[in-house]
């Protein structure tokens, strides 16, 4: 156990109950990119802050807008605000994020371009993410959000290395995939830099005062059965197996996103606690194969939010029937999209809360 971790002693609040197996009085509920760009308070403070990156290293600022969904909204859980990219940041790569193109890395395309993590690189990243998450706690209790737990995260190896590689975004993740199949050796030398930088910083994030973990794959997706098993599966039960030695009272959350059929291996093989689904996975098989292995959370389709109205109705209450007789977390998909007028997330709760 880390040694500032304490015992959770918290698994009464709803959204612990549920990653633990157990029955709560409602239906957590909890959304990624809950605080974001569809609200205006959150645009207000991004403009003041000068910038994306700005904002997510501001500890004062990133507790703000982590806070501004709670309070509006009432969710069960809050999110830290910060990006995946953290840790090619504390891996010493450059990253930028260019207004409406997203992030922009310098791109990596050799062994001998694999960056090795530094002390100095670490603290001078992380040390303002730990602040952040302290306060955030700190604003939990005074706001009179007991109940709601607190959420750290990480991007997952392969994900991690597909903006590292690409410089950014993609739509085939070519250099990467490439590099994958053509020196699967020198790959893993990076899978392994980002992996060990992933747990160092998982478990700074514990230390602080995180009382769950989300691991997000958001591109598991694009690989085939035996490169999925190798970049996806082998890299997040590393991970585990770090994290159960040093905080084994955190439950970890993994989202393999778009995984298809994948996601089953991944719950036996990987020893996550929960799985996030995303909007394609079938209800009736999450609620017969993955919820018997695992509590699930999902699984809104983030257009069905926009959209609204009576579609938006129709889609909660079958995914509420599904899946609300196992251990279960109502999240969307996928993010927040930012054109998400908050009325419908209003909305969105209210069933939720109203459902019987």
């Amino acid at each position: 156990m880390l040694e500032n971790q304490k015992p959770n002693t918290q698994i009464e609040k709803p959204f612990l109950q549920a990653l633990a197996g157990k029955s709560s009085s409602h239906t957590p509920l909890w959304f990624m990119r809950q605080a974001g760009r569809y609200l205006p308070e959150y645009r207000e403070v991004r403009e003041k802050a000068g910038g994306f990156l700005k904002l997510a290293f501001n500890p004062e600022l990133a507790t703000e807008v982590t806070m501004q969904p709670i309070r509006r909204f009432g969710m069960d859980a809050a999110i830290l605000f910060s990006d995946i990219l953290v840790v090619p940041m504390m891996l010493g790569q450059d990253v930028a994020f260019a207004q409406g193109e997203g992030p922009v890395l310098k791109p990596i395309r050799s062994v001998e371009d694999i960056p090795v993590l530094t002390q100095s690189d670490f603290e001078k990243t992380v040390t303002p993410i730990a602040e952040t998450i302290g306060l955030i706690r700190d604003k939990l209790t005074s706001e009179s959000f007991s109940d709601t737990a607190l959420i750290g995260f990480a991007g997952a190896p392969w994900t991690v290395a597909c903006y590292m590689v690409e410089g950014g975004g993609s739509r085939d993740f070519l250099h990467t995939k490439r590099w994958a199949y053509a020196d699967p050796e020198g790959f893993s030398r990076l899978i392994r830099e980002i992996t060990e930088a992933t747990v160092l910083y998982l478990e700074r994030q514990v230390e602080a005062g995180a009382e769950a973990l989300q691991l997000f794959d958001s591109w598991a997706g694009i690989l085939d059965e035996e490169q999925f098993k190798r970049w996806v599966i082998e890299p997040t039960r590393y991970i585990m197996k770090r994290l159960r030695l040093s905080c084994p009272d955190i439950p970890v959350i993994g989202f393999p996103r778009g995984a298809g059929n994948f996601y089953q291996e991944y719950a036996q093989k990987t020893d996550v606690d929960a799985l996030s689904l995303d909007s394609q996975v079938p209800l009736h098989w999450a609620a017969n194969v993955l919820q018997k292995i695992k509590p699930v959370q999902g699984n809104l389709d983030p257009v069905c939010l926009l959209a609204g109205g009576d579609a938006l109705v129709s889609a909660t209450e079958k995914i509420l029937d599904e899946l609300s007789q196992g251990p279960f977390i109502f999240n969307l998909g996928h993010g927040i999209i930012k054109e998400t007028p908050p009325a419908h997330v209003e909305q969105l709760v209210k069933i939720i809360r109203n459902w019987q």
